[in-house]
């Protein structure tokens, strides 16, 4: 089959993840099948329902750059992200010939509550004393001061562009990159998702829809997708980076290529702010949208990387869609969750993921589902449980769902693969 677009390049990679930070330790805490999750740190958990996630282990003081200090938590885990990609892919450019693309679903929540409870006096105050606020309260307010710290970061002034889909967000960056590489012709573009949204006020708004789990007396096994017995998900935090490059210019630069990016897709099902209908449909056809762009069929899927939240409806929809999407060949097609070991971190789990399955590219090896013990009927594909496994990994898709009904898939191959 044909391409009918163009492709990337994936050259640098950077992972801040719950967990040790680095992409180093990232991968090997996945591929070990080791998990993340443990009870919340940051603040008093005890009376919320859900008192788990996985944090990062993960110093705001340690970012040097002086203009990042009193920065929101998500910012600092964007640069440090990109910072590691950067570093990573080795390329010198001209600041101009430099994109930025960034995603994150609620941005710097962390330090808006902060300021709200201090302002307002725990909410007793209707009128604040805004002499008495951060100086850069502005910047928590615009999840955009993420994108600019990204670029201050990697010295790109050329196009730069802020994402917010929710939890597609972090998938949803590779379509906007991959595009912006070509339509703009640039010598690199660098994919951001980042969120850290472990928070009083985000806790208790998963609370109050009960999607995370209230497993809290072992944390270690909460995040179960696909096991019959999954509760919910839990809430993690974290960002990676991806350097995009055109195919030619990594070529004649002798650049290390993880994997090629050959297409990123989106539907939205105008269905429900948080329902899934239970056949799959909208993300079925964003899989067969990636596949039809890419070149690729259903026969040459090596693996798929899972949204694999952990809730109920989630899993059964996703498991529906790539039967839907790949036919027959689904039953014999690896799928495993990486949330089942570092959480949902909203906004920036799709670049971990990528970021995941550029790896798995790199090591042919396939990471597990961990926490997977009790198989579903509904939900009856290979998730990989407990163990990963060594694999010829070729092809794959990685998929995201979201709240609002946003739906996206990603292709990506290793650099020999050709349609």
């Amino acid at each position: 089959m044909h391409r009918t677009r163009p492709t990337a390049a994936i050259t640098g990679v950077g992972a801040i993840a719950p967990g040790r930070a680095g992409r180093d330790a990232f991968w090997e805490l996945i591929s070990s099948g080791r998990t993340a999750t443990r009870r919340i740190s940051s603040f008093d958990p005890a009376p919320f329902r859900s008192q788990i996630a996985a944090e990062c282990e993960f110093d705001d003081g340690a970012v040097t750059d002086t203009r990042l200090h009193g920065a929101d938590r998500a910012n600092q885990l964007a640069v440090a992200a990109a910072a590691e990609a950067w570093q990573d892919a080795g390329i010198h450019a001209a600041p101009e010939r430099i994109g930025v693309v960034a995603g994150s679903a609620v941005g710097c929540t962390i330090a808006l509550e902060r300021e709200y409870v201090r302002l307002s006096g725990r909410g007793a105050r209707w009128l604040v004393d805004v002499d008495r606020a951060d100086t850069r309260l502005h910047d928590h307010l615009v999840p955009s001061s993420i994108l600019r710290d990204i670029a201050w970061t990697v010295g790109a002034e050329g196009p730069c562009r802020m994402v917010s889909n929710g939890c597609t967000s972090g998938l949803d960056v590779a379509r906007h990159g991959l595009r912006m590489l070509h339509a703009c012709d640039l010598d690199a573009v660098v994919v951001v998702g980042a969120d850290a949204p472990i928070s009083p006020i985000t806790v208790a708004c998963f609370d109050a829809i009960k999607a995370t789990s209230p497993n809290n007396d072992d944390p270690v096994h909460a995040s179960r997708p696909f096991d019959r017995d999954r509760d919910g998900f839990v809430l993690g935090e974290g960002a990676a980076a991806l350097v995009l490059e055109k195919p030619r210019d990594a070529e004649n630069r002798g650049a290390d290529v993880y994997a090629r990016l050959l297409a990123a897709e989106s539907r939205a099902n105008a269905y429900h702010m948080t329902g899934l209908r239970t056949d799959g449909r909208e993300l079925a056809e964003a899989i067969r949208a990636a596949l039809e762009v890419s070149g690729l069929d259903a026969a040459d899927i090596d693996y798929v990387n899972a949204h694999g939240s952990g809730t109920k409806q989630n899993d059964r929809h996703e498991t529906a869609a790539v039967k839907a999407a790949l036919g027959p060949r689904a039953r014999s097609i690896p799928m495993s969750s990486i949330k089942s070991m570092i959480g949902h971190s909203l906004g920036a789990i799709g670049t971990l993921e990528l970021a995941a399955c550029a790896l798995m590219l790199r090591h042919q090896f396939i990471v597990p589902t961990a926490n997977y013990r009790t198989p579903d009927p509904e939900c009856d594909l290979d998730y990989v449980p407990g163990t990963g496994r060594a694999a010829r990994v070729r092809a794959l898709v990685s998929v995201g769902s979201g709240f609002g009904g946003f739906q996206s898939a990603v292709a990506l191959t290793d650099e020999g693969w050709s349609a």
